[in-house]
């Protein structure tokens, strides 16, 4: 990035290598909107490929199973150069995003089904889009794939530019950041618009998520797509209940995680509740006593 507000300015890539569609390829001939089933918005199709992982999507979640995530995710940073990341980073304002497209596929449409559908998934989260960068604090940036390193580059310059590509290899990349009270104050995101539908969906999940505070990946937790070996294209319901506790007013900018741990039995409840609303879920299937 040109300028950093924070000592830490943290990123999260979606790397080349674990994606079904590798740098190069062409987008698919007509772009396709988003079907989510969520509550007064519309969408058309999606894709075989993320239909197919609805249907093995696991959803029910022990409280230790989704506790373990949660720190993993939310605490740590996959890449950070200065200041400490073992403190919750999160918005405490409305988010509003901007999206500036400079490739010749316009998935901007797209783009601001995602931030609708995110925002209609977690519960205190205000988040939506802007026509105007100057009020905006996500900036989307949608590339075309030769693009991609050179814009890197541009926001981050040479040296960290190639720190990044050498350790991380990234097909997608998002950063925030944070002032001394932990609070995130802007988030960039770079997403490649014309190497495939699957892929498009899979970044804009994973890079505005990680925008928003949980910007960990972690290997070892195999149901959230904060992990390398996971690909998903939709917000699926393990990470809802990461946002939605990472979003809960009672968690707050600069705890600990000891601080938060004290706090999840009474949070939990109150997010099961809305995951369980939200999704469709059997409250008595979601009950965590029962796993």
């Amino acid at each position: 990035m040109s300028a950093f507000i924070s000592a830490d300015p943290t990123v999260a890539p979606k790397r080349a290598d674990r994606l079904p569609f590798g740098l190069g390829l062409a987008a698919g001939a007509v772009a396709f909107a988003i079907f989510l089933g969520t509550p007064g918005v519309a969408f058309a199709a999606e894709s075989t490929e993320i239909s197919a992982r609805r249907v093995t999507e696991r959803k029910i979640f022990s409280d230790n199973e989704i506790m373990n995530g949660f720190f993993k995710i939310a605490f740590g940073a996959e890449l950070q150069t200065t200041g400490r990341t073992d403190r919750v980073r999160k918005y405490a304002a409305p988010v509003r995003v901007y999206v500036d497209n400079r490739s010749k596929v316009d998935r901007r449409a797209e783009l601001a089904a995602v931030v609708a559908d995110i925002r209609a998934r977690v519960k205190n989260l205000d988040i939506e889009i802007t026509p105007d960068r100057n009020l905006a604090n996500v900036k989307v940036t949608l590339v075309r794939d030769r693009d991609l390193a050179q814009t890197i580059r541009r926001f981050y310059g040479r040296e960290r530019a190639e720190q990044i590509q050498r350790s991380l290899n990234p097909q997608c990349l998002s950063g925030f950041r944070k002032d001394e009270s932990y609070r995130i104050v802007s988030s960039d995101v770079i997403i490649v618009a014309d190497a495939g539908d699957f892929l498009f969906r899979d970044c804009a999940y994973e890079e505005l998520l990680q925008a928003l505070g949980p910007i960990n990946d972690d290997a070892s937790v195999p149901w959230t797509m904060f992990n390398d070996d996971v690909s998903m294209g939709f917000f699926d319901v393990y990470d809802q209940y990461l946002l939605n506790i990472l979003y809960d007013p009672r968690v707050r900018p600069g705890m600990t995680a000891a601080e938060v741990r004290a706090l999840l039995p009474q949070v939990l409840p109150t997010v099961r509740t809305w995951i369980a609303d939200i999704n469709g879920l059997a409250q008595e299937s979601n009950d965590p006593a029962r796993h």
